[in-house]
């Protein structure tokens, strides 16, 4: 039977070799593609971009000769093509196809001397146990021409597969006779920096394709200073790249070694492009002295029942204002909280504050973690009041900034509130584009992302644009199924990273009594006890959201492009979700453009307002 098979996937890859040759002979002087069998027309090489969709991962390979190395090490600054197979598949859409594919772009290669300076194609096989590099060697051979640049490489064990696979997202299945395995197929094109640049399925994968995509990116000038999620003060301290590998190193910075800076004049004369007027915030705006005592009470642990957490621990400024770090931030004495922590950026326009929408205003809302068991832990608004009191470097400083009230309530509030009302950034690239006029300023990618937010990707239903401005959010609650998914859904099991390269599978009867059993969140429900509320949230605002993963209200989607994957399935079915979630039907492409869209979102000022808050000294008990 598996021979039958593979005669009829050889047969069928040879039509596709026949097609491509004929387009070769007669049409091998011209930009365009010759038209396939049936029809198909590639693109112009040049005539499109193709937007960043994530940065490429790493990891330590073997390849087919034996030698150790590393898929950064393999790629080696090239325009890459890779994909992951293994051996023995038999499938006709899955990996021989790919093999035959890259074999065939491999050709054309050799034929462009643009192509063949700056073209590797790599095959990974994901089966390390049977795909030994002198396995590896002997499937080479059956598609790789002595003179073509074609790595062929494998992991020493699975146990340094998983970490690869996961950061690619390809998922893999053994059969229960452990002979083949079920998978996707999926083939990555990279650019020169290591960016994923595209991602080819079965059904999108074709040589004509690939080598127009191929020549788009020898085409397009290299940026050299390629795309980063996070700029050096306004990234990620510790993005846990690695951290599945026993060498993992944190890039986290000691607040040490932060530096002292000076604070930023606080400009309130006019609101930055592209955001509301100063009249719209959810309170008075912020006057200085009462945003310095509150940026001086936002920094300090003694506020804190045991002096260990502050505002910032869970608001981190070089994280977003939120914590990259944690889908949910942890507490007083390691205590789990349910929610991911909200960016702070922009919050003094926000009404309805929460993911739950349980307050309106920043000087109620202040209270709630501070008076939170698994927040900062104080037991009564008077415990907190009177242990400032108690804080001789504030007495004075509350009397000075409020002369007839000193430390109360209301004052306390205040100054956390003012602070947080600081916060302001706008004038983005999308602001000075769409506001501004600059139509220089967005690039096409971009631009075209913007058209699929408002037009077929529909995201401008819940994440709204006035015609002066734009919060990116209606400020309502909408289901949109993870509340569920969570709450009615429960996995047997999961892996758990308990260290650098420590990973546990623990199902959840083992798990019971290591960590607090899982808290079912329903979400608005919560608040107002109607039963039409339950699992919805609140539209986050989508400014500065490059800076500001994970995303959800449980923080379980890592990337921007996973939840535009996640939008394009149309959420997570249940009674109640919300009728304005449906799927979407974005090619990866489509999904490239609508996350370079989102990424032209970032304001102008994040390092400004990281600084501004890096100059306030930690406080402690001492």
């Amino acid at each position: 039977m598996r021979n039958r098979l593979l005669y009829a996937v050889l047969a069928s890859l040879l039509i596709v070799s026949c097609t491509l040759d004929a387009h070769e002979d007669m049409h091998g002087g011209t930009q365009r593609t010759a038209p396939a069998a049936d029809g198909f027309i590639a693109p112009i090489p040049g005539s499109y971009e193709l937007p960043v969709v994530s940065a490429a991962a790493d990891g330590a390979v073997l390849d087919d000769t034996g030698a150790t190395s590393s898929l950064h090490a393999i790629y080696d600054e090239r325009i890459v093509l890779l994909s992951f197979v293994f051996t023995h598949c038999v499938d006709p859409d899955g990996c021989p196809l790919a093999s035959f594919v890259l074999s065939q772009v491999g050709r054309q290669v050799l034929r462009d001397p643009a192509l063949r300076s700056s073209v590797r194609l790599v095959t990974f096989s994901f089966d390390p146990v049977r795909d030994t590099p002198a396995v590896l060697a002997a499937y080479a051979k059956s598609f790789r021409r002595p003179e073509m640049d074609w790595k062929f490489v494998t992991t020493k064990d699975e146990a340094a597969l998983a970490p690869i696979l996961a950061s690619y997202g390809q998922t893999i299945q053994r059969d229960p006779d452990g002979y083949a395995f079920s998978h996707q197929l999926r083939v990555f094109l990279l650019d020169s920096q290591g960016q994923i640049r595209n991602e080819y399925s079965a059904a999108y994968l074709r040589p004509e394709v690939v080598l127009a995509d191929l020549k788009t990116l020898t085409l397009a000038t290299p940026d050299p200073t390629p795309i980063k999620p996070q700029s050096h003060l306004a990234r990620a301290g510790d993005d846990k790249t690695g951290y599945e590998n026993h060498d993992y190193q944190t890039q986290s910075r000691a607040i040490s070694a932060r530096g002292a800076f000076p604070r930023t004049p606080l400009n309130f004369d006019a609101p930055p492009l592209g955001l509301p007027p100063f009249s719209a915030l959810n309170g008075p705006v912020p006057l200085p002295s009462h945003a310095a005592l509150g940026r001086r009470l936002f920094f300090d642990r003694r506020l804190s029942h045991n002096d260990t957490i502050a505002c910032a621990s869970c608001h981190l400024p070089d994280q977003g204002f939120t914590n990259q770090e944690l889908k949910t931030p942890i507490g007083i004495e390691g205590r789990s909280v349910k929610r991911n922590a909200p960016s702070l950026f922009n919050v003094g326009y926000q009404h309805r504050l929460f993911h739950d929408a349980r307050e309106s205003r920043l000087e109620q809302q202040v209270w709630g973690p501070l008076l939170a068991m698994n927040e900062m832990g104080n037991p009564a608004v008077g415990f907190v009041l009177d242990k400032v009191t108690g804080l001789a470097d504030y007495a004075a400083e509350f009397a000075r900034v409020f002369p007839d009230q000193g430390i109360t309530m209301e004052t306390l509030g205040a100054a956390l509130a003012a602070y947080q009302r600081t916060l302001v950034s706008g004038n983005s690239v999308f602001d000075r584009w769409y506001f501004g006029g600059d139509t220089a300023a967005l690039a096409p990618s971009a631009q075209r992302g913007f058209e699929l937010f408002r037009g077929k990707a529909r995201c401008v239903a819940c994440h709204t644009i006035d015609k002066t401005f734009a919060l990116l959010t209606d400020r309502e609650l909408h289901n949109t199924g993870l509340g569920f998914e969570r709450s009615m859904r429960k996995k047997p099991a999961s892996d758990v990273i308990v260290g650098p390269g420590l990973v546990m599978n623990l199902k959840a009867e083992a798990s019971a009594g290591l960590n607090e059993p899982p808290v079912n969140d329903l979400g608005r429900y919560e608040v107002t006890q109607e039963p039409s509320d339950r699992w919805k949230f609140r539209t986050p605002s989508l400014r500065n959201v490059a800076h500001t993963a994970p995303y959800m209200h449980d923080g379980s989607l890592a990337t921007l492009a996973d939840v535009v994957r996640f939008y394009n399935q149309g959420g997570i079915a249940n009674e109640g979700l919300d009728p304005k979630i449906a799927p979407l039907y974005l090619t990866n492409l489509e999904i490239g453009e609508l996350v370079a869209f989102l990424n032209a979102l970032t304001g102008d000022n994040l390092e400004a307002l990281t600084r501004d808050a890096f100059a306030q000294p930690i406080g402690d008990r001492h």
